[in-house]
């Protein structure tokens, strides 16, 4: 009974596109089309022979069309058996027709959410239960019934309905594992809103769902698959609803790389430019003009830009483009392009270009999923800022008005080095980084050497403690002022001893910023 014939489909549609072109090609092969609301006066307009839901049910559709398909005369055509006698008995003695097909997509209910300050009411509203019901029915009882939630398969579906008069188990089966991941997106969508909206942060079961963006080629090694994926509502000015304007398609690291720089340039408010290679920032650099700020992430170290990622928190100019071109770079991200720039670097073949639209800082923390063997861990994102207020000097001597502003800018960038990080930074630019080593004086070590005899006057961050004064010592050793870090460590009085000792400010922020 597998391939049974399409004699008769339930269609009822929220998105109609592709619908009645659909639906007039099932009528010319004679199949009956069964249709509720809405999709029944537009197919009937458009000279479809349709059979309204209430002459199948013999029940009005009532309650704002909240009841119309919930009834045996559906649901007993969609989940008989057909192959076991006494369904067959028992929908004949109830007078219940079989469905071959059905067709349905359900309420807005994303694009309802999608608006801004929608009323509670009207997100409820939006919420459908007829239409999952019978897709859930149909595709349990898909050896029987074939069952279409995507207008992309349209084409499919009558392809095979009009070569064989039936639809292959194969297709049935992969239309019925579609429809069960659509509804699963579908309910996970509404239990995070209403979850979101009763201030619930952890509950006892998380469910959450996205949208793939592409497949690609490899993961982070050609020997690993990857793709894409984002969250159905995700805004603007992120990676994930960038528009692509040149060059080759994103990878695996590409898109993993470019997340990091956008976390940091997020970070600030004046124009900026942040150069990632391998998550962790190579440059940061801010200026009066985006042109400047690239000047300076450029300068950082232009050993390490290379082959790396961009990100600027303004529209790329000319000027600026003409500096980038000179290098080999992987992505340009930006939240615009003048029509000068955008032809300058298209002249890069492979350069991808990343229009991100309006850059803003997140009002509140996302959600951050690690996955584990056998589990998740999750978190909020780090979005905590320091300002000048949240300062406690430990030292004798206190930082100068320029060394502040100098040490709010490392502490900007150290929360996004993988730890243990070390951050130098002099005139608005970063000099040396030292990320992910086992010790803390190794990455002061690293970041000081890179920096070299810019590290004379510069400052330094530390995402967490010294646990013991060593790093204030070679911080010493570099002719490094000031140094900002979060305290706490029982051994803290060392640290304050060694920087009074050199004659070097030192201030506690009390927040940590470890990111393994």
């Amino acid at each position: 009974m597998s391939g049974v014939q399409v004699k008769r489909a339930l269609i009822s549609v929220s998105d109609k596109t592709g619908i009645v072109e659909f639906a007039k090609e099932l009528d010319k092969l004679g199949v009956e089309i069964i249709s509720t609301g809405g999709t029944a006066t537009l197919l009937q307009k458009e000279g479809v022979n349709v059979i309204g839901i209430s002459e199948v049910t013999g029940f009005p559709e009532i309650l704002d069309g909240r009841l119309k398909t919930l009834d045996p005369h559906i649901h007993g055509g969609l989940l008989a058996v057909r192959d076991d006698e006494k369904h067959r008995q028992q929908i004949a003695e109830h007078n219940i027709t079989p469905i071959d097909l059905v067709v349905v997509n359900l309420y807005p209910f994303k694009a309802t959410i999608s608006k801004p300050d929608v009323p509670f009411a009207e997100a409820i509203e939006n919420i459908d239960i007829g239409g999952p019901t019978m897709l859930r029915s149909a595709a349990k009882n898909h050896k029987y019934v074939a069952v279409v939630v995507d207008a992309n398969d349209y084409g499919k579906v009558l392809e095979e309905v009009k070569a064989n008069g039936s639809i292959a188990e194969e297709t049935k089966r992969k239309l019925a594992a579609k429809v069960f991941r659509h509804t699963a997106a579908y309910d996970a969508l509404i239990s995070q809103y209403l979850t979101e909206q009763v201030g619930e942060q952890m509950p006892d079961t998380y469910t959450v769902t996205y949208e793939k963006v592409q497949d690609l080629r490899y993961g982070e090694n050609p020997h690993q698959s990857a793709a894409f994926y984002r969250e159905p509502l995700a805004g603007a000015g992120n990676i994930a609803t960038a528009k692509q304007l040149h060059g080759k398609e994103l990878s695996y690291n590409n898109i993993n790389d470019g997340n990091a720089a956008l976390a940091i340039v997020k970070e600030f408010s004046e124009p900026a430019v942040v150069a990632v290679k391998h998550t962790n920032p190579c440059g940061v650099g801010t200026g009066n003009t985006i042109f400047e700020a690239y000047q300076k992430a450029y300068a950082s170290d232009p050993v390490s830009i290379f082959g790396g990622i961009i990100a600027a928190n303004r529209p790329i100019d000319k000027e600026t483009a003409l500096q980038l071109k000179e290098i080999f770079l992987e992505i340009i991200m930006a939240p615009s392009f003048t029509g000068e720039a955008l032809e300058i670097l298209k002249e890069k073949k492979n350069l991808r270009l990343l229009e991100l639209g309006e850059i803003v800082s997140k009002e509140k923390a996302d959600w951050k999923l690690t996955s584990v063997e056998g589990g998740v861990l999750i978190q909020e994102d780090d979005t905590k800022q320091i300002t000048e207020a949240d300062l406690e000097v430990v030292t004798d001597r206190k930082p100068t008005r320029e060394e502040i502003q100098q040490l709010l800018f490392a502490w900007k960038v150290v929360k996004h080095v993988k730890s243990n990080a070390i951050v130098l930074v002099k005139d608005s630019m970063t000099i040396g980084v030292g990320a992910g080593q086992m010790n803390r004086v190794g990455s002061a070590r690293i970041a000081i050497e890179q920096a070299g005899d810019k590290s004379f006057r510069s400052v330094l961050a530390s995402d967490a403690y010294f646990p013991m004064p060593d790093t204030v010592e070679e911080a010493a050793k570099a002719g490094i002022s000031a140094i900002i870090q979060p305290g706490g460590s029982i051994r803290d009085e060392d640290s304050i001893k060694a920087a009074n000792e050199h004659g070097i400010a030192m201030v506690f922020t009390k927040v940590r910023h470890f990111k393994h």
